[in-house]
């Protein structure tokens, strides 16, 4: 549960990761080393220090109990405080001072009961002075206030581990992030090669870094590679059963031009189905294949395919269309072969139909809504899948196909590393497919 909780607030960059795994355990390191020096060596050295100024502050005070009197107090404490490197003094009350150490005085609390324990007719302890610490010590011949050097009591210089330490783990931490950085550049060079592909685009790649990093990028090229040779083989497949089959349909339509009209328009009619389908078959598989990225207006794309489909007279309306012109790294022949098909459906199934198209930061959508009978929700998913034919959902009477524009779309949409999403049309009540583009 603990771990799920803290799931949520862990970066999701491999560097950011990977830097907090090298600086966790710098920073517990120096914590760790900081208390222990903290509150075992320099509290026992303090105490140490506090406890051989006491010795001298007994002395003091002994003297001015012993004295006859205040003059002799006075000269007694007087000849012996200049060699000790003790300022005295004796005021005539002793001043109620309080707590005035300041919060950054970690020592302060130590030094003052130490030499209260050493000297119980210590009255009062001031600490303003972070050089200089006043005592005032209640004898027979009135207050005495004695003014040490701070130095006497604690250790002056404790911030230099401290320093030292920070200065190391910052300059030790750089170092080993730059090294971190060498060894995760190829995984993240990798990773940008592998979304390259996935959205068409052959990015030039070499592995390195360590052993197993170098094995999985071999890897990675190998099954590149592979994937290329048989989209390859795929096509030229393909190709060539076109090229085997539009010579027999052409000798087929040329035999059938010299028949009666009336008895060849049937079978005319057969042999241009088999062409579409054969066309078909070669949109799927060919894809983007041969389809450079090109800096292209997304609007424009549309509104040609507009203007197409307006001159010979079918309903196509244009809609949320953006306002200024902005080229963006597109297959513009791929998208427009999408869209067609998206506009052809709509035609086939509907009335009329509505493109747009919206351009963010981060990606480019499509749109294409109709008026026609739409797609149930729970078989849009299958509706993508190469060769699925919805007759219930489709009218059959207006055209056969086999079950492929659909799926061309989401194979364009993939090569672009987006997404073919089918929902319902609010405002023409059809169906609304959007194609969405990443940038």
């Amino acid at each position: 549960m603990f771990f799920q909780w803290l799931k949520r607030y862990m970066p999701r960059g491999l560097y950011t990761r990977a830097l907090i795994i090298l600086i966790l355990p710098v920073l517990s390191v120096q914590l760790l080393v900081s208390v222990l020096f903290i509150q075992r060596h320099f509290e026992g050295v303090t105490r140490q220090m506090s406890d051989a100024v006491t010795i001298d502050l007994r002395y003091l005070r002994d003297l001015a109990d012993g004295a006859p009197d205040r003059a002799a107090a006075i000269a007694r404490v007087d000849a012996v405080a200049a060699p000790l490197e003790l300022d005295v003094d004796w005021p005539p009350t002793i001043p109620d001072v309080g707590d005035d150490r300041d919060w950054t005085d970690f020592t302060g609390d130590t030094v003052a009961a130490r030499l209260r324990d050493g000297v119980p007719q210590i009255g009062a302890i001031s600490m303003a002075d972070r050089r200089r610490v006043a005592v005032w010590i209640t004898t027979r011949q009135g207050p005495l206030q004695v003014e040490i050097a701070r130095r006497r009591l604690s250790a002056s210089n404790p911030h230099q581990l401290l320093v030292i330490m920070v200065i190391l783990g910052a300059v030790l931490t750089a170092i080993s992030y730059i090294f971190l950085r060498n060894q995760l550049r190829p995984i993240t060079r990798m990773a940008r090669a592998a979304a390259d592909y996935g959205r068409g685009r052959i990015t030039a790649y070499s592995p390195g870094g360590a052993t197993e990093v170098r094995a999985a990028g071999m890897a990675f090229l190998d099954m590149r590679n592979r994937l290329e040779r048989q989209i390859q083989q795929r096509t030229m497949m393909l190709s060539g059963v076109s090229h085997d089959l539009r010579t027999p349909l052409t000798r087929l339509r040329l035999g059938l031009s010299l028949l009666d009209e009336e008895d060849a328009g049937p079978l005319v009619r057969d042999v241009d189905e088999m062409q579409r389908l054969l066309d078909s078959f070669l949109d799927f598989v060919r894809s983007d294949a041969g389809d450079a990225l090109t800096d292209t207006d997304p609007a424009e794309i549309l509104r040609d395919l507009a203007a197409d489909y307006t001159r010979i007279g079918l309903p196509v309306y244009l809609d949320a269309m953006p306002a200024g012109r902005s080229t963006l790294p597109l297959r513009p022949a791929a998208i427009r072969r999408a869209l067609d098909n998206l506009v052809g459906n709509a035609l086939r199934y509907g009335a009329q139909a509505r493109v747009g198209v919206h351009v963010t930061d981060r990606a480019v959508r499509y749109v294409v809504e109709d008026d026609g009978p739409g797609i149930p929700a729970d078989r849009r998913e299958e509706a993508v899948r190469p060769f699925t034919r919805l007759d219930p959902a489709r009218n059959q009477d207006r055209g056969s196909g086999v079950g492929l524009g659909l799926a061309i779309v989401a194979d364009i949409a993939r090569s672009h590393g987006g997404v073919l999403r089918l929902t319902d049309s609010e405002d023409l009540g059809g169906l609304k497919a959007e194609l969405v583009l990443a940038r």
